[in-house]
């Protein structure tokens, strides 16, 4: 067979060799570049038994329409084998806004389920067993407000604060750098993450505070290189607020974690996850002198890549997730999303849930590439690929670090225009073909079938706002004030922020007017 013209490129451009051999690894030292599993510089994976002891959590993303519907659809997934809950929230309640507000008109339950109040997170979470399932909430903006609500719920059903477990996604930075779900300025943001950190630290100790995300920096059009790099300066920027505001680094640093996203270039992928965690290692060790390992830890979910998914021949999305699911457990991820086959076109089936969950199912139980921790150890290709998307990777933060860090570097844009750049190449090697898209842009079907979409309950959004209606109808007006009032005040001064916000849920306040007294404290951010 002949050889191809010109060497193949990542999605990050390394340009791929011909061939791999000892030759790439001269004078690379395993027992700098990799240790053991479980032990400095985790690139072999954060426990020594990885998934011999046990497997991944399988944590399917769900989340739509009403706080029943949803609930329904956790109990579907949990009889199906799932071991994890992971809650998606509808635009409404991410922004800060209640259902029956103007702006939420067009939006309630679309993308998410719609919470406003404490009675809707006790439909959500009813007849769970919150002391044994975890729970991942993507939430960012009202992230404190939800984590407080799940807190009181499960209070009221017998189950202390120091049981449950779970994660809030709370990473504001990336969405001024790819996602938008933003309300307040930057520097208030970080005010409210950090006092998450010193309150989950006193009271919710089994919780990880904030799910450092760089699943939508690449959803948004990076690079795999650009994805680590972007979201390891965030960390940095937090974990500085953190130790600013006078915690100290092994109190919250634990309880960190991380949000990657699965792509189609398998190895690259693989090598990705690798140099994060010994990025991390180095990260914390040499920067924030951290004494605890776990704090050097760099523990992730790993959601399979939405924008790779094609409505053209949906059905070839089952192989796309199959090669992003495989990678990330290759690479050690601790919890796992795979998205439905169908997500192009809408929310996914439940015939489509089912396949997605069974997919990490084949791979957990049948493939046995589990059954050794790391097992892409020593490849010539791979080992050179970590190697240099953490060579790449370090640039970027340098040049972020050169222009004030993460916060300042957002305020000035560089990360955006960074991605911009990489969305712009990636598509126009799609529209000429150079990259090819199975469905897409080559193997094209002249004709497919009507595909099977999840319907939308047009009543879904009335029915909501009457119950909000019924719920605030039925408070003392004068305790929901006087608890706003003390919102208000709190974020004024420089106390932490979340007990007066549980005050404010216990005396029936709304997410959304709870939102509103922050917003008019700290302002809303117009970039």
């Amino acid at each position: 067979m002949a050889d191809a013209p010109n060497l193949p490129r990542t999605d990050s451009g390394i340009e791929i060799k011909k061939l791999y051999d000892a030759a790439d690894l001269d004078g690379w030292d395993p027992a700098d570049k990799l240790g053991a599993p479980g032990s400095a510089p985790y690139t072999r994976g954060v426990y020594s038994s990885m998934y011999t002891g046990r497997l991944w959590t399988m944590r399917q993303y769900s989340g739509f329409g009403n706080a029943e519907a949803t609930n329904q659809r956790f109990k579907f997934l949990l009889d199906a084998g799932q071991t994890g809950l992971s809650c998606a929230f509808d635009l409404p309640t991410q922004m800060g806004y209640d259902s029956d507000h103007g702006r939420s008109e067009g939006e309630v339950g679309k993308v998410g389920v719609a919470i406003d109040s404490m009675e809707d997170m006790r439909l959500l979470l009813a007849d769970l067993p919150l002391d044994k399932v975890t729970t991942s909430m993507t939430i960012n903006s009202t992230a404190a407000i939800l984590l407080l609500m799940y807190e009181l719920v499960a209070e009221e059903n017998g189950v202390s604060s120091e049981q449950i477990g779970g994660t809030i996604q709370n990473d504001l930075l990336k969405e001024y750098i790819a996602r938008g779900t933003y309300v307040y300025p930057p520097r208030p943001s970080m005010r409210i993450i950090t006092d998450i950190f010193g309150y989950c630290s006193q009271h919710i100790p089994n919780w990880n505070t904030i799910s450092i995300s760089g699943y939508h920096i690449r959803e948004a059009g990076s690079t795999a290189v650009q994805e680590i790099a972007f979201t390891l300066a965030n960390a940095i920027a937090y974990v500085q607020a953190a130790i600013d505001a006078g915690l100290d680094v092994d109190e919250f640093a634990p309880r960190l974690s991380f949000f990657w996203n699965g792509h189609n270039n398998f190895f690259e992928e693989i090598a990705k996850f690798r140099a994060g965690r010994r990025m991390w290692h180095t990260i914390m060790t040499e920067r924030f002198d951290a004494k605890d390992p776990k704090s050097k830890m760099l523990r992730f979910h790993t959601q399979t890549g939405g924008s790779t998914l094609t409505a053209q021949q949906p059905m070839n999305n089952i192989m796309r997730v199959t090669l992003q699911a495989l990678a990330a457990v290759m690479g050690g991820t601790q919890s796992l999303h795979t998205n439905g086959y169908d997500e192009a076109l809408s929310l996914p089936t439940e015939d489509a849930a089912r396949m997605a969950l069974r997919t990490q199912q084949v791979i957990g139980y049948e493939s046995g590439v589990v059954d050794t921790p790391d097992p892409m150890a020593g490849s010539y290709l791979v080992e050179s690929l970590t190697d240099e998307v953490e060579r790449l990777a370090w640039e970027y933060i340098e040049a972020i670090d050169e222009q004030g860090g993460a916060v300042a570097a957002i305020e000035a844009g560089y990360q955006m225009d960074e991605i911009m750049e990489s969305a712009y190449q990636y598509t126009k090697s799609v529209d000429d073909v150079d990259r090819v898209i199975v469905g897409v842009n080559k193997f094209v079907a002249d004709e497919e079938a009507e595909p099977v979409v999840f319907p939308i309950d047009p009543e879904l959004e009335p029915n909501q706002v009457a119950r909000l209606k019924r719920y605030k109808a039925n408070r003392d007006t004068a305790a929901v004030e006087s608890a706003l009032a003390a919102v208000k005040a709190t974020a004024e001064g420089t106390d932490n922020l979340l007990y007066s916000i549980k005050d404010a849920l216990r005396a029936d306040c709304t997410l959304g007017e709870i939102s509103d007294a922050l917003r008019e404290v700290f302002g809303v951010y117009t970039p």
